[in-house]
């Protein structure tokens, strides 16, 4: 009989016999699996509900296809601790969660716009511009359609903030701009934006209807190629379990990466330091404390060896928990009280955003309340990290890398 999540979570350990390495790397293996497939499900879900809503705009459209997006992200965020560890994530990765992005590429911005400030294509506007200039060559860009997105415009001129595909691209394309970050408030695009003929706000409607369409389209072909990897005979699957050892090693260097350089360094301290509303994650949605929240819920997943899926259904087996209290209790308990911290600091921001306190304003205000709930998770997250670094001698592994961040500082040597 399976114990509650939070029940199993709070069990004392104690010194234990090991379990088999390529049993814990397994259950990591079927978790992927699982979260991917869920990933996959949902964004094909988002693909229908953006259908529905071009074949027939209203904003009771608009705002089904804005809560099939924020579903989808759950799952997807799930999955962020295979990054880091696994190259083929790794590889994948930017063609569908790339971060930050010159919105202006893609679409009509605020008159005070200005981007990264080192990217010559910051303000390109690609759906009102069907022909423009690059390196001396006229691009035509006159269909919108898959090649164009991926082929020139995502990253086009070596730039990362030339962001084209992915979930922050429909984000945009959903939501528009935040240009509120003193109160409650995420973008407010108007479903007007994607009326064909009289009606159509901002102009390029049918060009704009296209580039949603194609993106969205997009988004399901990369996750359908990733799910496939984590499935029998699966190029993700058979790289960590080929060799336990290693694939233990890619488990401790994708939660260590993700929960200190990207999560508590670059995703939440960078922004804390410059009191900027442009670096939240999600920020068109002000989805953002959620994204948090379930990026350190997929830690908490492979440590405990347990995914719940959307449909409800639990995949679990030999954990890494079960693997790191068997040769030092005392850090496997540590752990798994630190993660659930951060868990709960993070619920905290998450509790002050649907109480009107949105994450862009928790970021501005300067307020110390404000201040104290945001360096409360990184805090949670640098102790977390610390751990995760132990865990390499503890199990003696090599090839363990916590990825730092300069917003940190180098807290491991």
């Amino acid at each position: 009989m399976s114990l509650p999540l939070l029940a199993f979570a709070a069990m004392p350990l104690a010194a234990q016999d090991a379990p088999d390495q390529a049993a814990v790397v397994e259950t990591y293996a079927n978790i992927a699996e699982a979260a991917y497939g869920d990933a996959l499900s949902t964004a094909r879900d988002l693909d229908a509900a953006i259908d529905a809503f071009l074949a027939d705009p209203t904003e009771a459209g608009l705002e089904a296809a804005r809560a099939a997006w924020r579903s989808a992200r759950t799952p997807y965020m799930q999955t962020e601790t295979y990054r880091f560890g696994n190259a083929i994530v790794d590889d994948w990765e930017g063609k569908v969660n790339a971060w930050p992005l010159d919105e202006g590429l893609i679409d009509y911005v605020d008159a005070g716009y200005f981007g990264s400030g080192e990217n010559a294509q910051a303000n390109l506007n690609v759906i009102a511009t069907p022909s423009f200039e690059l390196n001396g060559e006229t691009v035509d860009a006159n269909v919108i359609d898959a090649a164009l997105l991926t082929d020139t415009l995502h990253e086009m001129g070596e730039n990362e903030a030339n962001v084209a595909t992915g979930y922050h691209a429909i984000e945009f394309l959903l939501w528009g701009q935040d240009l509120t970050s003193d109160g409650p408030g995420a973008g407010t695009r108007p479903h007007t934006d994607y009326l064909q003929g009289d009606g159509c706000t901002n102009g390029n409607c049918d060009r704009r209807a296209a580039y949603l369409a194609t993106a969205s389209d997009l988004l399901v072909d990369d996750l359908e190629w990733m799910a496939a990897q984590w499935t029998d005979g699966g190029a993700g699957r058979e790289a960590v379990t080929k060799d336990p050892a290693a694939g233990v090693s890619a488990m401790l260097t994708g939660m260590g990466s993700l929960s200190f350089g990207e999560l508590g360094g670059q995703r939440i301290k960078l922004g804390l330091m410059l009191r900027d509303p442009e670096e939240e994650h999600d920020c068109f949605s002000d989805n953002t404390p959620h994204s948090h929240y379930d990026d350190v819920l997929g830690v908490q997943n492979v440590w405990l060896g347990r995914y719940e899926t959307v449909s409800g259904d639990v995949i679990e087996g030999a954990a890494l928990r079960d693997l790191v209290a068997a040769a030092d209790a005392d850090l496997a308990q540590a752990f798994t009280t630190e993660v659930q911290a951060s868990l709960d600091d993070l619920q905290a921001i998450k509790d002050a955003a649907d109480a009107g306190r949105p994450y862009d304003l928790l970021l501005t205000s300067g307020e110390e309340a404000d201040t104290a709930l945001i360096q409360n998770a990184i805090d949670a997250l640098v102790a977390q990290s610390r751990s995760i670094e132990r865990m390499s001698g503890a199990l003696d592994l090599s090839g363990v890398v916590v990825e730092g961040d300069d917003t940190l500082g180098d807290i491991f040597q």
